[in-house]
């Protein structure tokens, strides 16, 4: 028999399938996705499988997981959609500060969950909360003047540099998790062989400096918001 997580249209994506109709099961859909952030924020993306998922749930527990959930894939991008419900905020201002908002609480849920911006590139843009971010952002520019063209360009040109900045400070970090050491032992120990000064690449990676990634991605977002203007690009 097959699987009600497997009819319909794979379409390749998770939210171009219907969802399975509900049966008499220990855990939703909900359930297993909470649990899979729980595993990811422990465990790190590299470590993640469905196997774990299925010990991590247990053995009566598992059933459900692929009645539900046809593919790791699936769970992935349930995962880093729900990641980004984060982002969906009321934001208060100017339009420039509205979107400064709603930018940095989705850079910030990607923060929090490295994992997540590591999927951004294979595993977003369809769910709900995604879309739902983009039109929250659209609809704040709209309201200030933008259209057409230019309010396509202006969107993608803020969710370009989140997407990327979100990825970028991702790898870093990865990659020092991979090491086993904590940021300024991996900055002095690694700093002569990329050719730059130990002190400043321990700052380029400690999230509290006036250096580091945060800080980093508010000046370039506002760097980004100064030069966008609300006018139709002839």
């Amino acid at each position: 028999m097959a699987r009600e997580a497997d009819r319909k249209t794979a379409l390749g994506s998770v939210w171009l399938r219907e969802q399975p109709a509900p049966v008499r099961a220990q855990l939703s859909r909900d359930d297993i996705v909470l649990t899979a952030i729980k595993v990811l924020d422990r465990e790190g993306l590299d470590a993640f499988s469905m196997r774990v998922m299925a010990a991590e749930l247990g053995t009566a527990a598992t059933s459900a997981l692929y009645w539900r959930i046809a593919t790791k894939n699936d769970l992935l991008e349930l995962v880093v959609d729900t990641v980004l419900g984060d982002a969906l905020i009321s934001a208060e201002g100017d339009w420039r500060a509205q979107v400064t908002a709603v930018v940095q609480a989705a850079y910030q849920a990607l923060w929090e969950h490295p994992w997540a911006a590591q999927l951004l590139p294979t595993h977003a843009g369809l769910g709900p909360n995604y879309q739902a971010l983009t039109e929250r952002v659209q609809s704040i520019l709209t309201d200030a003047g933008f259209k057409g063209t230019h309010l396509d360009s202006a969107v993608s040109a803020i969710f370009h540099y989140l997407i990327g900045s979100a990825v970028t400070d991702s790898a870093w970090l990865s990659v020092v998790r991979r090491s086993g050491l904590n940021e300024p032992r991996w900055a002095a120990r690694s700093a002569d062989r990329m050719g730059v000064d130990a002190e400043h690449l321990a700052a380029y990676l400690n999230r509290e400096s006036t250096a580091g990634p945060e800080a980093r991605f508010a000046s370039g977002l506002r760097v980004i918001l100064v030069g966008l203007r609300p006018r139709q690009i002839s």
